[in-house]
């Protein structure tokens, strides 16, 4: 006796159209292609998002990126135990000899 088992799996898309700026779309495809993502792989990550989360978030404040957050932290760490750090200068000649003594 001889038992088989066919799985279907039935993928349902659509497509969206989006009206945006030539410019905006070809550089986000770039950076998409940059990270080995389609530019629908960031589209439906966002959609999923959206769904998931039920809200959307715009802001015109800059987000520190991680490098950005990990120098600052470096920088901290430098002043908390005085290393790395340059004195103050009362003028201008002072700082200029300073430098120049480096």
């Amino acid at each position: 006796m001889i038992v088989s088992f066919v799985y279907t799996l039935v993928i349902m898309k659509t497509i969206v159209h989006v009206k945006t700026d030539k410019r905006i779309k070809d550089d986000a495809q770039k950076l998409a292609s940059e990270l080995g993502l389609s530019l629908s792989d960031v589209v439906n990550a966002s959609l999923r998002n959206f769904l998931k989360s039920r809200e959307v978030t715009f802001s015109a404040v800059p987000q520190m990126t991680a490098e950005l957050e990990e120098l600052i932290g470096q920088v901290e760490n430098d002043v908390k135990l005085g290393e790395n750090l340059s004195p103050a200068f009362g003028s201008a000649e002072e700082m200029d000899n300073y430098l120049e003594s480096i």
